[in-house]
């Protein structure tokens, strides 16, 4: 068998939200613990031979909207890493919810990978319950389904390859189609989380994330995330702050604002 391709993986951080721990866990810890913020990334994972943008974030107009501190357009930021968005031949979208879709419209030539349960999701029933559908932007939505149209979304069912060394698996749980990324790299397999698990403790707590459809599947996921991974400092949560402390940026220019996920955590 040949060996997978090695892929470099960045994680770029765009926006902040200030928060209180209980808003971060199913069951609420004590309500001492006090505040626990969530930062917003979108990732890069890419070898000598393709290069994958994980998610689009959201915008401005977005952030205002939901009372989110956006600190950068997340697609120009790719730029730190020597991404340009008009180039990219292929994005993969965890989920549908409006921070990880946002943007895709400034991606003119990608193709988009998306799990068949995700859309079935976003565009069926579930959506007339109000805590199902708030975290989805209808116009995201829609507009994704404009791009079924144009032929420019690839759909998988469950695990799939989508290149030597990178593939995608459906975890389920937070939605009906959320997709964890796997990427192979120098130190071994690398898992995107995504919301799969928002925070490392949501994990390593088993305690999810509040915003649910299926808990049985959020919490089998963990146990799918750990499989996939060489070990748990290889799971990369979705929006934990602590991400930015473990691993070391690319640059001292970039510290606080971009970090390499395929070298050793400096610190866990």
């Amino acid at each position: 068998m040949n060996n997978p391709d090695i892929y470099e993986v960045f994680a770029v951080k765009y926006a902040r939200h200030e928060r209180t721990s209980e808003l971060n866990f199913m069951d609420p810890p004590d309500i001492h613990d006090g505040p626990m913020p969530i930062d917003y990334f979108v990732w890069v994972a890419r070898s000598e031979n393709r290069t994958f943008v994980v998610d689009t974030g959201f915008n401005a107009a977005t952030a205002a909207q939901r009372g989110r501190d956006i600190l950068r357009c997340p697609v120009a930021a790719l730029g730190l890493v020597d991404v340009d968005p008009t180039d990219v031949e292929d994005v993969i979208i965890t989920h549908l919810h409006y921070d990880h879709v946002g943007n895709f419209d400034l991606f003119p030539k990608c193709r988009f990978h998306l799990q068949d349960d995700e859309m079935a999701y976003a565009t069926g029933r579930y959506m007339r319950h109000r805590h199902f559908r708030t975290p989805f932007d209808v116009e995201h939505v829609t507009g994704m389904v404009r791009q079924v149209y144009k032929g420019r979304v690839q759909f998988h069912d469950g695990d799939a390859d989508l290149a030597s060394g990178l593939s995608v698996h459906r975890i389920g749980g937070h939605t009906a189609g959320l997709q964890a990324v796997r990427v192979f790299t120098q130190r071994g397999w690398v898992v995107l989380a995504s919301d799969a698990s928002h925070l490392y403790a949501n994990m390593q707590r088993e305690n999810p994330y509040p915003i649910i459809f299926k808990v049985d599947e959020m919490l089998e996921g963990y146990d799918k995330l750990r499989q996939l991974a060489d070990s748990d400092d290889h799971v990369i949560p979705g929006h934990d702050p602590l991400v930015l402390d473990y691993y070391p940026a690319p640059s001292e220019a970039l510290e606080g604002v971009v970090v390499r996920l395929d070298v050793a955590p400096i610190k866990k």
